[in-house]
């Protein structure tokens, strides 16, 4: 009988979320946050592209009165070994011309990245419209 331990998911397995939706709109920046969680904890190797609106979400100094502070939920997913990536074009029409808005560990760059994450091994989510 075969078992997988998540050593071995981690090693194999990848989700890639793509977030097309900003905080606070919606609900897609929370679900994508509990997936990535919950595959990290199951050993996945968790990459998050950031397309669209969804370049908000990491923004530093968020501070929502009614809501869970996103930012800091993605800066919780950057410690656990999270990518997180944002498309420069999207970032740069949105007014964030370099990383310095962002949470530490947040990178602006091509959507070829995401291309070059998706593989036979990867889990592929979009969440958004």
């Amino acid at each position: 009988m075969m078992t997988t331990t998540n050593e071995n998911l981690s090693k194999e397995q990848k989700m890639v979320i793509v977030l097309l939706a900003g905080p606070y709109i919606s609900q897609y920046a929370d679900i994508g946050y509990k997936m990535a969680k919950s595959a990290l904890n199951l050993g996945y190797q968790v990459k998050i592209f950031l397309y669209m609106d969804g370049v908000h979400i990491p923004q530093k100094d968020q501070n929502p009165r009614d809501f869970p502070n996103i930012s800091q939920n993605f800066a919780e997913l950057i410690k656990k070994g999270c990518e997180i990536k944002a498309c420069v074009r999207c970032a740069a029409a949105r007014g964030y011309i370099d990383e310095s808005n962002y949470l530490e560990g947040v990178e602006i760059t091509s959507v070829y990245d995401l291309a070059e994450w998706m593989d036979e091994n990867s889990k592929v989510v979009m969440l958004g419209s």
